[in-house]
This record gives C-alpha cells, structure tokens and sequence, in this order.
C-alpha cells in the first residue's frame, strides 16, 4: 500500500504542478455544456418536465470530465516509460498490482475533485444541490473514475506511442462516452442504437449520477453495481496486464 499511495501522490502532484492541465480539464467541458445547452435548449424533450438541456447534460459533461482526467493520467504511463521511470518501478521489490492500485487512485481521486467542483455549477443551471446529493456524486464519480482510469491503463500499457493513444481515444472512448445516454436520451431512438446505449456500462454510471442529483427518477443502487463491476474488472485486467511480461519489461 506504501508503493501505491506514493505513486497516487505522484499523479496528483504532477498535476497540480501544471497549471495549463487543470485549466483545460475545466475549461473544455465547461465550454461544451454552455454552447450545447443553448443549442439544444429549443428542441430539446426532456425525459422529466420541466427540465432543461443544460440540467440534463450536466451529469453527461461530469462523466467527461471524468474522461479526460482517466486520458491524461494514464498517457503519463507512455511518457514514464521514454523517462525511465517506469521500468525502475518494474524492477523494484513491490507487487505490480500495487503500481497498478497507485496508477489508478492518482487518476480517480483527480476525477473525483474535478468533477465535484464541476458541480457546484450546476445552480446556474437551476440544479438543487444538497449535501447528500454531492456526496452522493461524489461516490458515483469514484466508481466511474475508477472504471474509467483503469481502462485507459489497459490501453496504455500496450502502446509506443503519444499519438496511437489519441488515436484510440478518437475511435473508442468518445464515442463509449457519447453513447451512454449523456449527450441525449435513449427514448425515441432507433432500436439498434437503444440497444448500444443498454449495452454500454459508462450509461449505468451517467444514470446514476443523474439519480444522485434528482435529476432522474428511480434508485441508484443498479446502475452503481454495474458501474463498480465494471470497474472492478477492468482493474483485475490492468492487473493480468502488468504482471505479462512484455517490450516495457525488457527496455
């Protein structure tokens, strides 16, 4: 546990050192939900009456923000392996599920911080928020984050390269963002892409954000089961990952 709460201060400390990362964490989902919401806002049906494109989104850009931190925590793991760094984590005398708990915690604990200060915006779209209803959020986001970051691990570990990382970003992971329901709602859609939306386990954690802030109706115990599970077995993947030996072992 040593090894791996040193490599989570590492991930934080990485990225409270560079201003420009916290900004655009921010910066580009904020822009998102403002120019979308108002897009959308005239044609926009609400699944509950009364509620806005921007009330509806909120949930949606929160997972994102939750994406971008699990991308740019775990391209740092291409980056420590030019530097060096990763191999002598490899060599030296701790569990590699350890490195891969301590990865994981950096990145899911900066998408728990990022995503709750996301938040505390959602008043200006007139979205009650109450303390159960943040710490509720808040445990949402963990288990998303947690599932999130230990995917983009699985997809690190085995590429060379910055740019196949973007790549795989630009082909896989927005678009298992965009169709977990945060950017619209499955009613009214074509079957096949209903089924997508049922399929994809991001969508149960998106549902169970917008319970958590009364944003939706019904209990969020289902959807956060599927979210944790989710989690859960993409890190026991990123965990049989680590110990394979691979090209990173022998560099």
């Amino acid at each position: 546990m040593r090894a791996a709460l040193t490599l989570a201060e590492r991930e934080l400390v990485r990225f409270f050192r560079q201003p420009n990362r916290v900004l655009g964490a921010l910066l580009q989902p904020l822009i998102f939900w403002l120019l979308f919401g108002a897009a959308f806002r005239g044609s926009f049906r609400a699944p509950m009456a009364g509620q806005t494109y921007q009330q509806f989104f909120l949930p949606g850009i929160v997972v994102l923000i939750a994406l971008f931190t699990a991308i740019f925590s775990t391209i740092s793991i291409i980056e420590d392996r030019r530097e060096g760094f990763l191999q002598a984590v490899l060599v030296a005398p701790v569990r590699r599920s350890s490195m891969v708990l301590g990865k994981v915690m950096g990145g899911t604990l900066l998408a728990v911080l990022q995503g709750t200060l996301f938040l505390l915006l959602g008043p200006l779209a007139g979205v009650s928020l109450t303390l159960s209803g943040v710490l509720g959020s808040a445990g949402v986001l963990f288990a998303v984050g947690f599932a999130l970051t230990s995917l983009g691990f699985c997809i690190a570990w085995r590429m060379d390269s910055i740019q196949g990382f973007h790549a795989i970003m630009s082909v896989f992971l927005m678009p298992l963002w965009l169709l977990s329901g945060a950017f619209f709602p499955a009613d009214g859609l074509p079957a096949w892409l209903a089924w997508v939306i049922r399929l994809n386990p991001l969508t149960y954690g998106v549902e169970s954000l917008r319970i958590a802030l009364a944003l939706a109706p019904g209990p969020a115990g289902w959807p956060l089961a599927v979210t944790a599970l989710f989690g859960l077995a993409l890190f026991g993947l990123a965990c049989l990952l680590a110990r394979r030996r691979t090209r990173v072992d022998l560099r």
